[in-house]
């Protein structure tokens, strides 16, 4: 079964980012750098290799930083031109984003990601689209949403990306309950989102990457206020599991929560590492690190 080809993704971005605070106070949490790049650059060149062409940006107040990141700069560029840093203006192209490629779409209330891409719905239309969630920056050889644009040539239906953990993490994640197992490839019949512990279906774990019907969208349009006035997104794909139209993709690549200070950390050193021009020097520093800890114990 062939789809027709996804071309729209949708990126929720109108989080307050209160586990950061203070830095969040005057900048968007998607700004804040993971080595040299903001968290939202991986976002992107993430949708792009995977053949994104049109980019929806879900905001609030006090995000005006995220749409200027994406403009052209003239001034900066001016400046490397004439001193002849042709290497910083290659890296700044990748910043740049054509003209009306990007979309920005004020969530005027905090009620959720289900809300956030329902906010969406008018500029996606009747095509099936893509969500991705900034926060969860993911390290593969092959970018995570291409591998799933890959698998969902052949399956239809909404994809999630999904990861195995083990049963004491479960109640953090949305948990799929899984109705078959075809390894790379499970197709299920429910989704629990944070399940208590010791209640969830599965160790199969939903994480921020997903392609959508638009019949999510109608499911949404639905759906009322859950617990904390907040509309689950996994609410309304879990209703489409009752037509067998709800598969998880798991993923090849090392995901790295930097929703959190833990995972941002390290993702950094994970980053950092994998770096030619920062590893030796870098891991090095790390080294002696512990060796001084190990010393002083």
């Amino acid at each position: 079964m062939k789809t027709k080809k996804i071309t729209k993704a949708v990126f929720p971005v109108a989080g307050m980012g209160t586990r950061f605070l203070p830095a969040t106070k005057s900048i968007p949490k998607e700004i804040m750098t993971l080595v040299d790049r903001p968290l939202i650059q991986y976002a992107i060149d993430e949708a792009r290799a995977a053949g994104i062409k049109e980019f929806i940006f879900v905001t609030s107040r006090g995000k005006s930083a995220l749409e200027d990141y994406f403009d052209h700069s003239p001034e900066l560029e001016n400046t490397l031109r004439k001193a002849g840093k042709d290497e910083l203006l290659e890296i700044l192209k990748e910043t740049n984003m054509d003209s009306g490629a990007i979309a920005y779409l004020r969530q005027n209330r905090p009620m959720g990601l289900g809300h956030a891409v329902w906010c969406a719905r008018r500029l996606i239309g009747d095509e099936s689209f893509a969500v991705l969630l900034p926060d969860d920056v993911i390290a593969a050889e092959k970018p995570c949403l291409q591998q799933m644009i890959e698998a969902h040539e052949e399956t239809g239906g909404n994809m999630v990306a999904a990861m195995d953990v083990s049963p004491d993490k479960a109640s953090s994640y949305g948990v799929l309950d899984i109705d078959e197992d075809r390894g790379q490839i499970v197709r299920a019949k429910g989704m629990v989102e944070k399940p208590k512990a010791g209640e969830a279906p599965s160790n199969v774990a939903v994480i921020g990457r997903y392609i959508l019907t638009t019949k999510v969208l109608a499911n949404l349009n639905k759906l009322k206020q859950g617990a904390g006035g907040e509309i689950q997104l996994t609410d309304a794909i879990a209703e489409e599991t009752k037509a067998g139209n709800v598969y998880g993709y798991r993923f090849q690549g090392q995901r790295y929560d930097c929703g959190s200070k833990a995972g941002f950390l390290q993702a950094t050193v994970a980053f950092g590492l994998a770096r030619p021009d920062l590893r030796d020097e870098f891991g090095a520093y790390l080294n002696d690190l512990m060796a001084m800890q190990k010393a002083a114990q």
